[in-house]
């Protein structure tokens, strides 16, 4: 074989085994099950909040309810998020909508971003993952899991309606109004 040929052909296997990487890269930070459909009923839970206090999502039932996963407290996008969200609670709250945000982080340290940020809406403690696995919310980072930037619109009468798997932190609570303006005119 001349030397070119044998360059080529290890361009050409490295980047196979490039492309390879990146695939299993992606399924590592994308574990976990397939999230539940829109037209599907929501999967109940019980989490604590920040107040220690269990949340059922089936208390919820006969109001919307905002379901978003949000990878760490105190990170950049995340308090982006949540400072939007409270930004326009009065906007929820106007549609009868509860805003219910869910990570792995403790309930103590949501109690501590709460209080630092100024939120004023619950943040759920999903400290064993599951809830966020049920979801099909989690990032696994091979050490450690965090939940992924995922948001829920569940009706009032259970079901999810609609489902953001790709979110712009910045722009979200704006989206999720929108949407709710939508959904609610039906």
């Amino acid at each position: 074989m001349s030397a070119s040929k044998i360059t080529f052909t290890r361009i050409i296997v490295i980047l196979v085994a490039f492309v390879a990487l990146l695939g299993v890269g992606y399924g590592v930070l994308n574990a976990g099950d397939k999230p539940p459909m829109a037209g599907t009923v929501a999967p109940d839970f019980t989490l604590n909040s920040q107040e220690g206090t269990p949340v059922n999502l089936h208390d919820y039932r006969g109001k919307w309810v905002v379901l978003y996963f949000y990878p760490k407290d105190f990170t950049s996008g995340c308090t982006t998020e949540a400072h939007n969200f409270q930004r326009d609670l009065a906007q929820y709250q106007a549609k009868d909508v509860t805003i219910l945000g869910v990570s792995v982080d403790t309930a103590d340290s949501h109690k501590k971003f709460c209080t630092q940020e100024g939120l004023n809406f619950k943040l759920l403690s999903d400290s064993d993952h599951k809830v966020s696995e049920e979801y099909g919310s989690i990032m696994n980072l091979g050490v450690k899991k965090l939940s992924a930037r995922h948001t829920f619109i569940i009706s009032p009468d259970g079901v999810i309606v609609q489902e953001f798997m790709d979110v712009n932190p910045s722009k979200h609570s704006e989206e999720v109004l929108a949407a709710l303006t939508e959904l609610q005119k039906t």
